[in-house]
């Protein structure tokens, strides 16, 4: 027995020392794609982004480094390195390197074109551990999009850059995408099918979520004296350190949905709530939200009630610019309604 013990220690040792290693070799390696494409912007006329004999330099370079170096060093690696070095130029100082990241990541983001989404996209991959895999869903899906969104709305902020939100607040999304539950757009399901299948798909609904988010539990129940009431869902965030509960609803958002998610938030916070851990926040889910009551309800004024909508498709990147647009619009109105009510 001792000396299984013995090996599995020796194993233990050898498996951290290779992922270090593994790790330090990572770093090093983009680091030096990162040289290499400075190295490279430096030597096409002075530096600019375009040069008469640039691509022929490259041409030349590929070629002496392949031979050398073998595989890795084709013209279209290299053309990655000096946008590598273009989009990140001053990498060392404002975007310390990850370790969590692999260039597969670096080459996903420095392919986005707003500077704010790449910090985003920088962070949440380092912080979330998100496999390159998962990093191109979000890029693909708009995270940052719906993330600025649906903070500004919740939280009656200018929709402005990632930087102006904080990263406390980027937990709320909108609309939320739930195509990996693999239900046809056409299909109708209940609010206990749609609980069901994103409790059974769980690990790919706390990545939509977002981060910080631990679930405790569904159909979680809170008795008072007289009465029990179950919500469909309680996560806790322990980035925020508080509760979560959400309340699903496969149709249109209505005044009942914000009344009863306002009494479950109060209860929750009344009956469940620690001495440590900061108020609760609802968040509802529907499938479409009536911009009226969301200005006209607590929805409007609270900083713990959220609404959201969600769609069980992927839409293509029309469809979903036009959700984000709609939203971008609704909440543009609401905050010059509440500027002209205080001016």
């Amino acid at each position: 027995m001792e000396s299984k013990q013995y090996i599995v220690e020796i194993k233990e040792i050898l498996s951290v020392a290779r992922n270090r290693a593994y790790s330090a070799v990572n770093i090093e390696m983009i680091k030096a794609y990162w040289f290499i494409g400075k190295r490279i912007v430096e030597e096409e006329q002075n530096g600019k982004e375009r040069a008469a004999y640039g691509e022929g330099l490259i041409k030349e370079l590929s070629k002496s480094l392949s031979v050398e170096f073998g595989k890795g060093f084709s013209v279209a690696n290299l053309k990655n390195f000096r946008t590598f070095y273009f989009v990140f130029p001053n990498l060392e100082k404002s975007y310390a390197l990850r370790s969590q990241l692999t260039w597969t990541h670096y080459r996903l983001i420095m392919r986005v074109g707003n500077e704010g989404a790449r910090s985003y996209y920088v962070e949440e991959s380092s912080r979330q551990q998100w496999s390159s895999r998962e990093l191109e869903r979000q890029i693909r899906t708009k995270s940052f999009e719906r993330v600025t969104v649906g903070a500004a709305q919740a939280k009656g902020q200018e929709i402005g850059t990632h930087q102006s939100l904080g990263f406390t607040n980027d937990f709320i999304k909108d609309p939320y995408l739930f195509e990996f539950l693999n239900i046809p757009q056409s299909e109708k399901v209940s609010e206990t099918e749609l609980e069901t299948a994103l409790v059974s798909h769980l690990q790919s609904f706390l990545l939509e979520m977002g981060n910080g988010f631990a679930f405790m539990g569904r159909q979680y129940r809170i008795s008072t004296e007289t009465s029990h009431f179950y919500i469909d869902l309680v996560f806790y965030n322990y980035i925020l350190k508080c509760f979560v509960i959400v309340d699903l609803k496969t149709g249109k958002l209505t005044h009942q949905d914000v009344g009863q998610l306002d009494m479950y938030v109060r209860m929750f916070d009344d009956l469940k709530r620690g001495e440590l851990d900061n108020p609760t926040i609802g968040i509802i889910l529907c499938t479409d939200k009536d911009e009226t009551i969301v200005k006209y309800s607590v929805l409007n004024d609270s900083d713990n009630l959220f609404a959201s909508k969600y769609v069980t498709y992927l839409p293509n990147e029309v469809e979903l610019k036009k959700f984000i647009e709609h939203d971008r619009y609704n909440i543009e109105q609401r905050l010059k309604d509440k500027n002209n009510e205080t001016s």
